[in-house]
């Protein structure tokens, strides 16, 4: 016989995390419990893969917003069928690409410079020459997006 609902405590093992990030995930909205007559939290099985699904997402970066936005193409009740997962799957593309994108430039100008914003110095004469980039705004500027000056640019 197939068990409809799983304890808080079984669902935590098998999902390789603790009770308390569960309690958390629910007080987000990412995941629903029941009470058993006991007075327990118990979880529909199918959370099981909703939880692992939250993992892998945080592992990639992606924020409690994005997530619970992705988790809303999947139906409240029931497991998820193929094409719900595949349309979880394409409402995160998104902001997959946009941190692929983040990456890749960082990586790309991480041994000269990230857009400043480091502080350290108040001229770079590679990327930020006279500051430029503080006028921008703070953090690294040009890794968030904004475009060096054309006579600075670099490959």
């Amino acid at each position: 016989m197939v068990q409809s609902s799983i304890a808080i405590g079984a669902l935590a093992k098998r999902a390789g995390i603790a009770a308390s990030t569960l309690r958390f995930y629910e007080s987000q909205g990412l995941i629903k419990a029941t009470r058993s007559a006991g007075g327990q939290r118990v979880f529909a099985r199918d959370v099981l893969r909703r939880v692992a699904f939250i993992r892998f997402a945080q592992s990639v970066g992606l924020g409690l917003e994005e997530i619970r936005a992705a988790l809303k193409a999947l139906p409240d009740q029931g497991t998820p069928t193929r094409s719900d997962w595949g349309q979880l799957s394409s409402a995160c593309r998104p902001a997959l690409d946009r941190r692929i994108d983040s990456m890749i430039k960082l990586r790309d100008r991480l041994t000269s410079c990230i857009g400043c914003g480091c502080l350290s110095l108040e001229t770079c004469a590679l990327y930020n020459p006279e500051d430029t980039a503080q006028a921008l705004g703070n953090g690294p500027r040009y890794l968030l997006g904004d475009e060096p000056p054309p006579a600075t640019k670099r490959g």
